[in-house]
């Protein structure tokens, strides 16, 4: 996989005043590479694409509700987060648009789930207040950064994972931690609701959890060959058993119930910065290593 380097390679343009800056990335993806790319696994691979079919049109949804609440926002310092929040996430949507075409190209209909999740986001913009969508906006975020964070923590989650795919993921780790507080502090300056908060995240956890599972089925009834029971048996057990990632993420998502809670109080910085030096010896690209 390679990427196109910005407009100017030395010294990436600012798009805005904050330290939450987007990065140009084009992705390009192999056609030799195989159609289970993630240890040759087809539980994982099929997981982490069903998860991507809901990232162009749930990018686009975290979008509208927090620009919904923009002009409103008088703190200077949290207006220039907030662009830098929309222009990552925009980049975000565009360049998983490309891997779910990728993964269509090789058999997998992802454009099935993507259609799914249009028509699912258009029922929420109407039924649901825009405290409502924030709220959902900042329990879907705090699912990403945790998901993200363990990426960038855990190696050994990633192992295995081809080479010419790994940069999508790395990416996209780093920049959903860059600016997991932000949909957050838009809340907190906007609305405030300690019971719209976490009864929104109470509601969302089952949605999330029911709808990957929903969209992962969606995507193996589409495909033209035999499901790997043994795959989804190792596949849960190391989801839920040993190692057991999500269990481990059981008391970061806890602490979202605490009235205190904040997405800073858990300072990434280190491993994000090891990442992006990572991420740029990978795509020879020392502009994106951090400074």
């Amino acid at each position: 996989m390679n990427a196109k380097a910005p407009i100017s390679p030395n010294e990436p343009r600012r798009t805005n005043g904050s330290d939450i800056q987007p990065r140009r990335m084009d992705f390009q993806f192999d056609p030799d590479m195989p159609r289970y790319w993630f240890a040759g696994d087809q539980f994982k691979t099929i997981l982490l694409t069903a998860l991507s079919c809901t990232f162009p049109e749930g990018e686009r949804f975290f979008v509208r509700s927090v620009r919904h609440y923009q002009k409103q926002i008088t703190d200077p310092d949290l207006r220039e987060r907030v662009k830098g929040f929309i222009g990552q996430e925009a980049h975000h949507g565009n360049e998983h648009e490309q891997f779910n075409a990728f993964m269509e190209s090789k058999g997998v209909p992802t454009q099935k789930v993507h259609d799914y999740v249009h028509e699912g986001m258009k029922w929420i913009a109407k039924k649901f207040s825009p405290e409502r969508q924030l709220a959902k906006t900042c329990a879907l975020e705090h699912f990403t950064a945790m998901l993200a964070e363990l990426m960038l923590e855990e190696p050994e989650f990633l192992e295995g994972m081809d080479e010419r795919m790994l940069p999508l993921w790395l990416w996209h780790a780093i920049e959903e931690s860059e600016h997991k507080a932000v949909a957050f502090d838009v809340y907190a300056d906007q609305v405030g609701s300690y019971w719209v908060r976490t009864s929104e995240m109470a509601l969302t956890t089952v949605e999330f959890i029911g709808f990957t599972i929903f969209h992962y089925i969606q995507l193996r009834q589409g495909m033209d060959d035999k499901r790997d029971l043994r795959s989804v048996g190792n596949g849960l057990n190391w989801l839920l058993g040993r190692p057991g990632w999500l269990r481990r993420l059981g008391r970061s998502y806890a602490a979202y119930y605490k009235p205190s809670f904040h997405p800073e109080k858990k300072d990434s910085r280190a491993v994000r910065e090891r990442a992006l030096a990572r991420l740029a010896e990978m795509l020879d690209r020392p502009e994106l290593a951090p400074r």
